[in-house]
C-alpha cells in the first residue's frame, strides 16, 4: 500500500522551484525586450499628433490666403483657431499645439510641436512648393525652426528621434 501511495506522490508532484525560476526569468527577459518597444510607440503617436495637426494647419492657413485674395499675411496661431477650431495653440493641450505661424504676400509656415516629446514639425508653403521640415527641441522650451522661408533643407540642433529621423517628413 506504501509503495502505490510513494508512485501516486511522484505522479502528482509539481513544478520544482528552478522550473519556476526558469520561467520566470524568460518572463522578465521578455518583457525587458518589449516594454520599450511600447514606450517608443508611444512618442511616435505624439509626433503623429503634431504632424497631423501641422498638415490641418496648412490646409487652413491656405484657406486664409484664398479668403485673403492670396496673401498670407494675416496666418498667425491666432487666425489658425479662429478659422478652425479644433488646432490647438497652447501647450495645456494633450497631444500638440502649433507653436508658430506666419506668413507674407506669397508665402507662409506653420510649426507644431509634440507633447512629451518636444520634436517640432513645420510646413512651408513657398509660392506652389510645399517643403516639411522636422526636429527636436533645443531643450530650454525654445524651438529652433527654420523661419526665414528660405531653407530647402532642414536646420535642427540635437539628435532628431521619435516621428522625425531624417530632418523631413
Amino acid at each position: 500500500m506504501q509503495a502505490r501511495s510513494t508512485q501516486t506522490a511522484r505522479r502528482e508532484s509539481g513544478f520544482t522551484l528552478i522550473e519556476v525560476l526558469v520561467v520566470i526569468l524568460v518572463i522578465g527577459i521578455l518583457a525587458a525586450i518589449a516594454i520599450p518597444s511600447f514606450l517608443n510607440e508611444t512618442t511616435k503617436a505624439y509626433d503623429v499628433s503634431a504632424k497631423e495637426l501641422a498638415r490641418t494647419a496648412e490646409t487652413t492657413a491656405d484657406e486664409i490666403g484664398s479668403d485673403s485674395g492670396g496673401s498670407y499675411t494675416t496666418v498667425n496661431p491666432a487666425q489658425l483657431n479662429a478659422y478652425e477650431t479644433t488646432i490647438q495653440t497652447a501647450s495645456a493641450s494633450k497631444n500638440a499645439w502649433v507653436v508658430d505661424a506666419a506668413g507674407n504676400a506669397t508665402s507662409y509656415y506653420v510649426v507644431a510641436e509634440a507633447n512629451n516629446t518636444n520634436n517640432w514639425f513645420e510646413v512651408e508653403r513657398r509660392g506652389a512648393a510645399i517643403y516639411r521640415f522636422c526636429g527636436p527641441s533645443t531643450g530650454s522650451g525654445a524651438v529652433a525652426w527654420p523661419t526665414n522661408m528660405t531653407q530647402t533643407s532642414p536646420v535642427y540642433t540635437g539628435s532628431p528621434t521619435g516621428g522625425c529621423v531624417s530632418g523631413t517628413w
